[in-house]
């Protein structure tokens, strides 16, 4: 229990010690994650190295503003599944989140995967 006790902030993790980072879901995360830059930085630093980088629900949104060395969104090219715009809308909340999911990721080049919606899908790049 004493492992969790004290969370570091993501400017105090150093990416060497990590072979992975992971995104979970969630309304939340929307409003939380997209415009951390200490995040952000962390989350390039160990994509580029080779980490695994992973998302559920909402997760992805912690990777809409991530930026690679060379200027290119992360998630430009690659095939992202998260929560969709219908489901958004399903569950009524298309106008309180701060942005659709899905759409600001096909805006950054990704390629939004989806299944019929609160079905189960994973993708793997």
């Amino acid at each position: 229990m004493a492992k969790i006790q004290d969370t570091l902030a993501p400017a105090e993790v150093k990416p060497n010690d990590y072979q992975a980072i992971f995104f979970a879901g969630g309304h939340g995360v929307m409003w939380d994650l997209p415009d951390n830059k200490p995040l952000q930085q962390l989350t390039a630093s160990m994509y580029e190295r080779g980490a695994l980088v992973g998302a559920v629900c909402h997760g992805p949104a912690a990777l809409v503003n991530v930026k690679l060395s060379n200027g290119e969104y992360l998630v430009k090219g690659k095939t992202v599944a998260a929560f969709t715009n219908e489901e958004e809308e399903a569950v009524g909340l298309t106008k309180v989140m701060p942005f659709l999911l899905e759409s600001k990721l096909i805006a950054r080049g990704a390629k939004h995967a989806k299944a019929p919606n609160f079905q189960s899908h994973v993708v793997v790049n």
